[in-house]
């Protein structure tokens, strides 16, 4: 084993663009009705950043109070969890969820799964540097693509970590798939997951249309990626940003909607879109406890630990995988 003092992260690029594959789901998804653009098109350099400054809006909720769970009850996290895992963490970003949990969990190997490879990288830097003994792993990895990690990599005790509720932007059947395949890879331990909570729709719709108008740049900057994925001719400024809660499905849906009659235009292709006409671009499901739960066991984990906040607005779950 290498001396702590001379450890760095590694990298492994696990997710291979096919570009031709990627432009052609793009593409269907711009001609479908109503047209549709993947959330995963959200995550450019600037996209991760938008996001990070989304988290910092008064309106959203979901990262100060996830905090805050983990901040009051962490040592009943912590043992429940025990120390010295392989820490997963999903969708790392800028990995600053993760690190607040080192004190707790003091993992052995830390594995941060990203689709914006280069976003990962530089915060892989900073985590090698300021915990030298952790073995830090990055992996380029499109969690819409089935997860399957190197073997070997998640170790004896697989603690996979999926914060921020990041698990709403799936259906709920696209999310049991993906929690089975968490399930195959966490034998001998389990799933940390933070959810969004069912709550009043003014917070919910607050949260998802900032005044500052900074979700609605997130969303409008699907647009610049697809521009450059199709060599589209999409103007952000012919769109705007709306965000909905649709109690009915349980779920927050954003959309971007055409402030005039126009169309748009890449190779082959031409789409015209009246004046208020809508594509579809995330959605964000909401739970109740019960609900969370039963999706957990659907996907074959064990009965859920669950810690919430006083309001009740989001939830840590702890789901043993055996």
């Amino acid at each position: 084993m290498r001396p702590a003092a001379d450890r760095s992260a590694r990298f492994i690029q696990l997710h291979v663009g096919d570009s031709a594959a990627e432009r052609d789901a793009a593409a269907a998804g711009l001609m479908a009705s109503p047209a549709t653009i993947s959330p995963k098109h959200f995550y450019d350099g600037l996209g991760s950043r938008l996001f990070e400054a989304i988290t910092e809006l008064p309106e959203y909720y979901a990262t100060r109070t996830e905090a805050a769970i983990f901040e009051t009850h962490g040592p009943a996290i912590a043992e429940a969890i025990g120390s010295g895992a392989t820490l997963v963490d999903l969708g790392a970003g800028n990995c600053e969820k993760a690190l607040r949990l080192f004190p707790l969990l003091e993992p052995r190997r830390y594995v941060a799964v990203d689709i914006s490879a280069e976003f990962l990288r530089h915060a892989l830097q900073r985590v090698a540097h300021e915990h030298p003994a952790v073995d830090v792993v990055g992996i380029g990895l499109d969690l819409t693509e089935p997860l399957a990690l190197p073997e070997g990599l998640a170790g004896e005790r697989p603690v996979f970590f999926y914060p921020g509720s990041s698990i709403g932007n799936f259906t709920p059947d696209a999310a049991v798939e993906l929690l089975r395949g968490v399930r195959k890879q966490a034998s001998g331990g389990g799933l940390l997951v933070g959810v969004d909570l069912v709550k009043p729709a003014a917070l919910l719709n607050a949260a998802y249309d900032d005044a500052l108008g900074v979700t609605a740049a997130f969303n409008l900057n699907a647009l610049r990626n697809l521009n450059r994925l199709l060599a589209s001719d999409f103007d952000p400024a012919d769109w705007r940003h709306v965000a909905f809660f649709d109690a009915a499905a349980s779920r927050v849906e954003m959309h971007l909607e055409a402030r005039r009659e126009l169309t748009v235009r890449c190779p082959g292709i031409a789409r015209r879109f009246a004046a208020g006409e809508r594509i579809h671009t995330e959605n964000s499901c909401k739970y109740t406890p019960e609900s969370f739960a039963a999706l957990l066991g659907r996907a074959g984990f064990g009965k859920p630990r669950q810690w919430t906040d006083a309001q009740g607005w989001f939830g840590v779950f702890w789901a043993p995988a055996d």
